[in-house]
């Protein structure tokens, strides 16, 4: 199997190199940029499996190299920032980054994140007819849901909603990013409480306790979350 290429770009040249080497002795191929235009170099000379992109860069941020590459393809984006202002988290979402990590974090932390964001984009490689997470099935082709072997009526809106979660299992969506899934419109025209209904009414057809939610999972200030 191909080792995973990481780009990662972070100004703190200490630091870089020792996630460098840290990642590395974890069998990733990594290359460090250190600022943007280094960065969207390698970009375009390279394949790259993962990005991990540090938000304040010294002729620029993370969020507009982000911006950038989501014009053109869906590789996976995690933000290490020091800043864990909710804005900054937010802002990063929305422009399509995947996940964010927290300086100071734990190698292992990182290394889950990097792990966990791989494999989603691998099964997104693979057409399928079917979503599956344990003992909930969602056929795309027929729009129907089966939750241990019993159909669950879905309403248009609520196969889009689930679709959209379960196709980006482990990501978090914010409430934005969720209207334009489900409803292909402006946020401001659709009412904030409308989003919290379906959610309720779709925890109610798939969760074994919807007060107590396995699944859907409600990430405060941000959004919601996929947990297979």
């Amino acid at each position: 199997m191909a080792l995973k290429k990481i780009l990662l770009v972070e100004d703190d040249e200490t630091l870089a190199m020792g996630i460098k080497y840290a990642l590395e002795q974890e069998a990733f191929l990594v290359e460090v940029a250190t600022e943007l235009e280094s960065a969207r170099k390698r970009i375009d000379e390279k394949d790259f499996d993962l990005i991990l992109l540090d938000v304040m860069l010294p002729n620029g941020n993370g969020f507009q190299l982000c911006k950038e590459i989501r014009t053109y393809s869906d590789l996976p984006i995690i933000f290490l920032t020091a800043r864990d202002e909710e804005v900054n988290i937010v802002m990063g979402l929305e422009l399509g980054a995947d996940d964010y990590i927290t300086k100071p974090f734990k190698l292992k932390e990182l290394v889950a994140r990097i792990r966990a964001n791989l494999r989603r984009i691998e099964g997104k490689k693979t057409v399928n007819r079917y979503l599956i997470s344990g003992q909930i099935r969602l056929d795309i082709v027929n729009q129907k849901l089966m939750v241990e072997d019993a159909e669950q009526h879905l309403t248009p809106v609520e196969f889009r909603l689930l679709f959209a979660l379960m196709d980006n299992a482990g990501r978090i969506l914010t409430r934005d990013q969720l209207l334009g899934y489900v409803w292909n419109t402006e946020s401001d025209f659709v009412d904030d409480n409308t989003l919290s209904v379906h959610i309720r009414k779709l925890r109610e057809k798939i969760e074994d306790d919807p007060s107590k939610p396995e699944h859907i999972l409600t990430v405060r200030g941000l959004g919601y979350r996929w947990r297979e």
